[in-house]
């Protein structure tokens, strides 16, 4: 009998309501059985299958995979979610509240994400009026729901922002702001590439279309949305940059096009010949991101990298090694789109250098290589190669 992998199962908030994660490590016998069940949805955002978090689904998951491998659900809590009964009076508050985070020009996740929380808070205490409510009740409300159903961190502190904004829309209440505090981020170290596995996952990457990906993910320390989105206007080969556009937080900005990438950029859009975006998935629609993760996976393996990479890994390998190269902090947070200095600096006095003669790791990599190679075929990203 077929050993499966272990599943894992949680639970999170998600565009606007509680879902059950299911998690496993990727098998295509376990995906077939969850496509089995009713409303099983694969989430990129979430890196998991998802159902309805309520009590029918979590029997229905644990009876269909029962016998099947071992399912750890310690992480669920037996609370089944409530089910809101909000007053008519209570409905048009957090209507005109929807209203009011759409003037304030929040994003659409924001303002969905917003409102959810605070109609949760609202309905938890139905009971209580608006101008009664005070600190403790907040307290209460992430007591016996945020806690009890092992909510992350990252929603508690998007549920205070929430609650933040909502006493300002709705000063009435009794609650101070002013005490309103969110839990800490946890600060998890991300997992970093050296130069030497870098350039062990470009080298397997026979693809041309897949190796040209990796090596822009990595050279430019894009985030996956914004290479899927980047469309080839935005690509000036002669001044070697790139223009994102609406990044992360709504953003525009310019990133550097590494040297050694341009033989290999012009080969692939020789060879592909996409028409708007970047790269192009069937009938020139946007290409996947899935995709995109799954082929990145299959060549760590033929690379032998042991660490769990992502498309993020790169980006983080990325910032790591402007770092390790000189680059200042305050520099490399223009090149990411970090809107706080404080995501990626740790010192604030960085010396004064133009963003655009700043040199991508990537052709550091390939010069050392070279140089230390000169009897050897020099490697060339473009093209077959011996090294």
């Amino acid at each position: 009998m077929k050993k499966y992998p272990t599943i894992y199962l949680e639970q999170q908030v998600h565009r606007n309501s509680s879902k059950l994660l299911i998690k496993f490590k990727f098998d295509n016998g376990l995906i077939s059985i969850i496509r089995s069940i009713s409303g099983a949805t694969w989430s990129k955002t979430l890196a998991a299958w998802h159902v309805e978090n309520t009590k029918e689904n979590y029997d229905k998951v644990i009876t269909t995979f029962k016998g099947i491998t071992i399912i750890n659900s310690s992480k669920i809590s037996q609370t089944i979610p409530f089910k809101r009964k909000l007053t008519n009076e209570q409905k048009t508050i957090l209507n005109n509240f929807y209203l009011y985070l759409k003037g304030k020009r929040y994003s659409k996740s924001t303002i969905q994400t917003y409102t959810f929380f605070v109609a949760d808070f609202v309905n938890f205490h139905t009971k209580t009026p608006l101008e009664e409510l005070t600190n403790r009740d907040v307290e209460l409300f992430i007591e016996k729901v945020f806690i009890e159903r092992d909510y992350s961190i990252s929603s508690q502190r998007q549920f205070i922002s929430a609650l933040k904004i909502f006493i300002i829309f709705c000063p009435q209440t009794k609650i101070n702001d002013l005490i309103l505090e969110r839990p800490k981020k946890s600060r998890k170290l991300p997992n970093v590439l050296s130069q030497e596995e870098v350039l062990r996952i470009v080298q397997v990457t026979k693809n041309l279309k897949h190796r040209a990906i990796i090596v822009l993910l990595y050279s430019s320390g894009l985030r996956i949305g914004e290479i899927t989105s980047l469309q080839l206007k935005n690509i000036d080969i002669e001044r070697k940059q790139v223009k994102i556009e609406s990044g992360k937080g709504r953003k525009d900005r310019f990133v550097v096009l590494a040297s050694s990438f341009l033989p290999l950029l012009l080969n692939y859009l020789t060879t592909y010949t996409p028409k708007v975006y970047f790269i192009e998935g069937l009938e020139g629609h946007r290409y996947s991101e899935s995709s995109i993760r799954k082929f990145l996976g299959k060549s760590v393996i033929l690379a032998k990298v042991l660490k769990r990479v992502t498309p993020h890994t790169l980006r983080h390998s990325y910032a790591t090694h402007l770092l390790e190269n000189g680059v200042g902090l305050r520099h490399i947070q223009e090149l990411l789109g970090h809107a706080k200095p404080e995501t990626t600096m740790i010192y604030t006095h960085v010396a004064k250098k133009d963003l655009l003669d700043i040199t991508s790791p990537l052709d550091t990599i390939l010069l050392t290589l070279n140089q230390n190679n000169k009897e050897e075929q020099n490697f060339l990203l473009s093209g077959n190669n011996t090294i």
